[in-house]
């Protein structure tokens, strides 16, 4: 199957057209854009086995198209057996770096329900402070990916500088396939996609406590 999108606005130069689909690359002015859209649609399109091109010329406009697998026939769903709920508590002190107030408020009251203690700043430039200020040690970082001054890979390295090993998990709102395939996140890497339950957020806080990230 394939699906095309056409405009007809200015179009793209090749220099353009070269990192369309990279992470963080963007047209727009400062605070305008995250460079993220393209990259995202193009994980997604890849994890579905397909492919997809842009063809552009200046002046004339720009075609995406995306080519995606043809299904012969309907897939059985099957009623998967829900997993019993197992309250994943842990008594490790989380370093939660997240921009978005409503995102950062859930994730604290899941945590501390379950006995963590957060410590939650909004702003990735705060984390150092915070870090070195804790008094007691700090297990697990908790960051988003994109965030406005800071990412969340270059926070971490900033951060493991002042304390090697420490911990990670990174969320976003963004598939992991994008970030990963173009290089933001190695594979591998310890990752939730938001949203998430809190049943998903507290089993991955604690398989990277207890496993490694």
């Amino acid at each position: 199957m394939i699906l095309a999108v056409s405009d007809t606005g200015v179009g793209m130069d090749a220099e353009t057209r070269a990192h369309l689909f990279e992470p963080f690359f963007t047209t727009k002015g400062v605070g305008e854009g995250t460079g993220l859209g393209l990259a995202t649609v193009y994980g997604i399109v890849k994890q579905s086995g397909g492919h997809i091109t842009a063809y552009s010329e200046l002046g004339r406009g720009t075609t995406i198209k995306i080519y995606l697998p043809r299904v012969d026939a309907a897939s059985e769903l099957r009623e998967a057996a829900p997993e019993p709920v197992v309250l994943r508590r842990g008594s490790e002190t989380v370093l939660l770096v997240e921009d978005d107030e409503a995102v950062r408020e859930l994730t604290c009251e899941v945590l501390e329900m379950h006995g963590y203690t957060v410590l939650a700043v909004a702003d990735a430039g705060e984390a150092p402070r915070v870090l070195e200020g804790a008094s007691r040690p700090i297990h697990l970082l908790v960051t988003d990916v994109v965030m406005p001054r800071l990412s969340g890979r270059e926070l971490t390295e900033r951060l493991r500088s002042l304390r090697p090993g420490l911990k990670v998990l990174y969320i976003s709102g963004y598939a992991g396939t994008a970030v990963v395939h173009h290089g933001v996140l190695d594979p591998g890497t310890p990752f939730l996609q938001k949203p998430f339950t809190p049943d998903a957020l507290l089993r991955s806080v604690r398989k990277v406590l207890d496993d490694g990230g």
